[in-house]
């Protein structure tokens, strides 16, 4: 009974210490690499920091690609240990040090980043074989690097944010989420891009000092047409983020998606608004034309002020409250494209002229009656 639970004890024990990476070492090294089957493989030393950073992401690695270990290998080497000899052999200087050997051992040295999206992405485009991990869905931010950065950062007709980071970087990781709601809450304005590269891969440090990247997260927003980018010092939040772009590229974001309260309004036509709410008669009729007369120049959201005006002078006066408890209620579903929600959100502002002034009228009149009995007391 003894013999028989050591024994089960040593089994649990092995599954649990099982690895997916292959050890390497000059014994073994030449059976495994260069024999038909192609492979990356990390050269690491025990104590550096680097090293023990991507371990656990490595473990990962070798687990997406367990159910493929005929087609590929995923395989380490302590280059400072029992394996010295073969970081020797292949010009190891750093740690940690990743290279791919194709089927006849033909060596590149991999200058990818060291998240595993990377690593799994680099592994299936070499070998052709697919991990077993889901994909994760496209990130909303744009990806930068040395093919396209200046293409899209350089665009004289694009206002560009760019975060610098790098994968092992923790300030980096938290600002991820953050940054990734800002570019999908400008995700419509396609002439104010929110982007990312990854300054610690190696094909794209050469960027990163041009701009004199030292640390990460490194921000710097490219304005349109200027020939310097400015570093960006504000705090990183959506709500901050959000300012500065709509500040900086002209546009009306909101916070969590979609266009702020501001959006859509005119404000010529919002002081007209408020003349022909106050006016009747002949003196509405005068303010409606020469607010029709203005909404010629200012583009197609001023025709809705005229058709709310016309709305108002054949006494439908309810149709703002109907409308606008209408519009709400589709902004709440938010089952429209982008586009048509902000369209809808602009209506629904230009509305809101129209009941502030109403609000206006009843607060007016509230004080009066208040006033009054405040006199005869």
């Amino acid at each position: 009974m003894r013999l028989s639970l050591s024994l089960l004890f040593a089994g649990l024990l092995a599954g649990v210490s099982a690895s997916n990476v292959v050890e390497l070492t000059p014994d073994n090294f030449d059976s495994e690499i260069g024999t038909g089957k192609p492979g990356l493989v990390e050269f690491f030393a025990p104590w550096c920091g680097h090293c023990k950073n991507l371990a656990p992401i490595y473990e990962q690695l070798g687990d997406a690609f367990a159910h493929a270990k005929s087609k590929v290998i995923v395989a380490k080497v302590d280059a400072d240990g029992i394996g010295k000899p073969l970081g020797q052999k292949y010009g190891v200087t750093g740690y940690p040090t990743l290279k791919w050997f194709d089927g006849e051992g033909n060596i590149e040295p991999y200058e990818g980043g060291r998240d595993l999206d990377a690593l799994v992405s680099f592994i299936t485009a070499k070998s052709g074989v697919k991990s077993n991990i889901k994909p994760p869905p496209p990130p909303e931010t744009l990806i930068l690097d040395v093919h396209n950065f200046d293409d899209i950062a350089l665009d004289e007709t694009k206002d560009v944010l760019v975060t610098f980071t790098a994968p092992w970087c923790g300030h980096c990781k938290s600002l991820k989420p953050i940054y990734e709601q800002v570019a999908s809450d400008f995700k419509p304005e396609s002439n104010c891009v929110v982007a990312n590269i990854d300054a610690d891969a190696q094909p794209n440090k050469e960027i990163a000092g041009r701009y004199g990247v030292s640390s990460y997260p490194t921000i710097k927003f490219f304005p349109r047409g200027a020939k310097e980018a400015e570093a960006y010092e504000g705090p990183r939040t959506e709500q901050a983020f959000v300012a500065f772009l709509n500040e900086r590229c002209g546009t009306q974001r909101a916070v969590g998606g979609g266009l702020n309260d501001e959006a859509g309004r005119i404000a010529e036509l919002d002081t007209l608004v408020q003349k022909f709410l106050g006016t009747a008669g002949d003196a509405r009729d005068y303010v409606y034309k020469e607010a029709l007369t203005l909404s010629e120049s200012l583009g197609e959201m001023a025709k809705y002020y005229i058709r709310v005006m016309e709305k108002v002078v054949n006494d439908q006066e309810s149709y703002i409250e109907k409308e606008s408890k209408r519009l709400a209620s589709i902004l709440g579903k938010r089952t429209m494209s982008p586009a048509k929600l902000d369209e809808i959100k602009m209506k629904a502002n230009i509305l809101g002229a129209f009941v502030a002034k109403k609000l206006e009228e009843a607060q007016e009149k509230v004080e009066s009656v208040i006033g009054k009995a405040t006199a005869e007391l």
